[in-house]
């Protein structure tokens, strides 16, 4: 039997991600008892390639392979994927929120006044993304610099650790507003992973989870699952909710040249870029450490650029991909749609156009990977405006409530997200 514990908080948050990091911190700072839990750990990032196979690069664990063989990846970690992401701070889409009842500009408008959202300075820009975006420019796109959440003057040229976790704190997480919360009085439990909620009469009163091999419940009249596009649809599943499950996920190819007059490979990624929100499609620059461009490369065939790293351009290629896929216990299946692989024929043509233009000679494509599974528990199917799901008491806060397919970096979306929600709930007392 599963160890039970006395209910001594108001809430429990399932997850650290940017919107569970970010409720925590509401709550907390309202005064609400906050408990925690994380499925991965919570030591210090050191921007090592070790530490992030760990967090984010496990099949099973962090990582999924899809049918197809493509990489679905997640951060399993405190911070959840803002620990290993590209800190990309694209604003939400409102219209599509819009269309639900659900106005995030008042969100927006309180967090551009705390975090770091701007564009960085030309002297952080490195040479391999100067050279896209010149070349993009002479072919007559719209390729700009895109705002990061890095703080500039924490930031040191010539570095690459943003996708291994940035271990200076230059680059804006989760853990911030994490670590916030807990000076407020929250409480963390790392290596605590839910596997269900419980519920009685119509009403949420606390989560089932293991934790140093045991397992344990533990109960408050609020639970919020924010553990992610596929952690969240698994738990409520698990909880004897039907969950539709369908989704998207953002699927990326990365196309790669060679240039003869550039020594780099160490620099921001997707420093600039260019949306195309007409047909679904977004660009960047995207100059990755030399182990996972090696991976790329090797992953089609190409050991003989095995040893470019430092003279090959990079492009991301991103797509919004229709609805659709599974997600079971253990698994995940989410295969292209023509449509989607129309898209990435689109895209792809576009990104060799411009690496042609810089001068890159040996031009090629990985296979499609991913990075941002959600929609799958959708606001107005899923759960309400106000993300409370037909359980009482019970609501999700993160990447699966998106309401529609996306194709964008969703870090700045779903804190605004947990911003409105922790309006919510720290306005009137919980439901009896």
């Amino acid at each position: 039997m599963p160890l039970e514990q006395p209910s001594l908080h108001d809430a429990i948050i399932v997850g650290t991600g940017p919107a569970g990091a970010m409720l925590a911190r509401e709550l907390a700072r309202a005064g609400r008892r906050v408990l925690v839990l994380e499925q991965g750990g919570a030591a210090p990032l050191r921007g090592t390639l070790a530490q992030m196979a760990g967090m984010a690069a496990i099949p099973g664990r962090g990582a999924f392979f899809n049918a197809d063989g493509s990489l679905l990846v997640r951060g399993i970690t405190a911070g959840g994927s803002s620990a290993i992401n590209f800190a990309t701070a694209m604003a939400p889409p409102m219209a599509l929120f819009d269309r639900y009842g659900v106005d995030l500009r008042p969100a927006l408008a309180a967090l551009q006044r705390e975090l770091p959202l701007s564009p960085l300075p030309d002297e952080l820009i490195g040479p391999m993304a100067m050279r896209i975006m010149a070349a993009a420019r002479k072919r007559g796109h719209a390729w700009n610099k895109l705002p990061k959440m890095i703080h500039a003057d924490l930031c040191r040229s010539g570095c690459w650790r943003c996708v291994y976790g940035c271990p200076f704190g230059a680059k804006w997480s989760a853990r911030d507003p994490l670590d916030e919360a807990v000076r407020h009085g929250a409480q963390l439990l790392a290596h605590a992973g839910v596997r269900r909620v419980l519920i009685e009469n119509g009403r949420a009163t606390g989560v089932e989870y293991q934790a140093q091999g045991q397992l344990r419940q533990t109960r408050a009249p609020l639970v919020v699952l924010a553990a992610g596009g596929i952690g969240s649809p698994r738990i409520l599943a698990a909880s004897g909710l039907r969950i539709d499950a369908r989704h998207f996920t953002d699927p990326v190819i990365a196309v790669m040249g060679s240039v003869d007059d550039i020594d780099g490979g160490a620099e921001v990624p997707m420093a600039a870029g260019m949306h195309l929100p007409d047909a679904g499609i977004t660009l960047s620059d995207l100059t990755l450490p030399r182990t996972m461009y090696q991976a790329f490369a090797l992953q089609v065939g190409r050991a003989d650029r095995l040893l470019a790293h430092r003279n090959t351009l990079t492009i991301m290629v991103k797509i919004r991909d229709a609805l659709g896929g599974r997600i079971g216990p253990r698994w995940v299946s989410k295969p292209l749609t023509p449509g989607d692989r129309e898209k990435f024929a689109q895209g792809v043509a576009i990104a060799r156009g411009i690496l042609l233009e810089a001068g890159a000679k040996r031009i090629f494509q990985s296979w499609h990977f991913a990075a941002h599974p959600g929609g799958s528990v959708r606001i107005g199917d899923g759960v309400g405006s106000d993300l409370q799901t037909p359980v009482r008491n019970l609501y999700v806060c993160d990447a699966s409530v998106i309401p529609g397919e996306w194709g964008l970096p969703p870090t700045l979306t779903l804190l605004c997200m947990a911003w409105r929600l922790g309006q919510h709930l720290v306005g009137p007392t919980l439901h009896a």
